[in-house]
C-alpha cells in the first residue's frame, strides 16, 4: 500500500515539478519585461517550487531520518525567493515605475491556474512523506493567495498608475514565503526528534 502511495506522489509531484519550471519562464519574461516586482518574486517561486518536488521525487525512497533532514533543508530554500524580492524590491523603491497592468493580472491568472491544479493534485498526499509534501503542498497553496493579489495588484495599478500595489504585493508574496518556511521547519525538526 505505501509503495503504491510513493509511485503515485513520485508521478504527480514530477508532473507539479514540470509545470512549475515552464511556467517560471513564463512569468520571468513578462515580469522583466513589464518590470513587476511581484510576478519576479512569484517566477522564482515558481522556480524554488519545481525544485523542491523535484527533490521529493528523490527522496521519497529515503528513510525517515534523511527525509526529516531534507525537510530541514527545504525550509532554508522556501526562504530564498523571499530574499530574492527584497532585493528586486529595493532596486523599485529607488526608481518607482509602475508594470503594465494587462499583463501583469494576465500572467497573474496564469499563475493562479498552474497553481490551484498543483495544490489539488498534491491535497490528497499533504499528510504523506511528512515534512516533504507538506512544504510542497504550502508553497502550492500560499502561491494561489498571491496570484490572486498579482491579479488585484494589476486592476489597482491600472486604475491608480503607481508602482505601489506591485511592490507591496511582491513584499508580501515574501512574508508568505517566510511564513511557509517557518512551519515545514517545526514540522520537520519534530519528525526529527521522533526518529532519533
Amino acid at each position: 500500500m505505501e509503495l503504491g502511495i510513493d509511485k503515485k506522489l513520485r508521478r504527480v509531484v514530477i508532473v507539479v515539478a514540470v509545470l512549475n519550471l515552464a511556467y517560471f519562464g513564463v512569468e520571468f519574461a513578462v515580469a522583466l519585461a513589464i518590470g513587476s516586482v511581484s510576478l519576479f518574486a512569484d517566477s522564482i517561486d515558481f522556480l524554488e517550487d519545481a525544485s523542491i518536488n523535484l527533490l521529493i521525487a528523490l527522496a521519497l525512497a529515503w528513510s525517515a531520518a534523511n527525509r526529516a533532514r531534507l525537510g530541514m533543508a527545504l525550509a532554508g530554500i522556501l526562504l530564498v525567493p523571499s530574499l530574492a524580492t527584497l532585493w528586486t524590491a529595493w532596486g523599485k523603491f529607488m526608481g518607482p515605475m509602475p508594470p503594465a497592468p494587462l499583463p501583469l493580472s494576465l500572467a497573474g491568472l496564469g499563475a493562479l491556474a498552474i497553481n490551484v491544479s498543483c495544490a489539488f493534485m498534491l491535497a490528497r498526499f499533504r499528510a504523506h512523506s511528512g515534512s516533504l509534501t507538506r512544504a510542497a503542498f504550502l508553497s502550492a497553496r500560499n502561491d494561489t493567495a498571491a496570484n490572486v493579489a498579482i491579479i488585484a495588484a494589476g486592476l489597482v495599478t491600472a486604475y491608480s498608475h503607481s508602482a505601489w500595489p506591485d511592490l507591496m504585493v511582491g513584499l508580501g508574496i515574501a512574508a508568505l514565503n517566510v511564513g511557509a518556511a517557518r512551519e515545514v521547519w517545526r514540522a520537520a525538526r519534530t519528525e526529527h526528534r521522533a526518529v532519533a
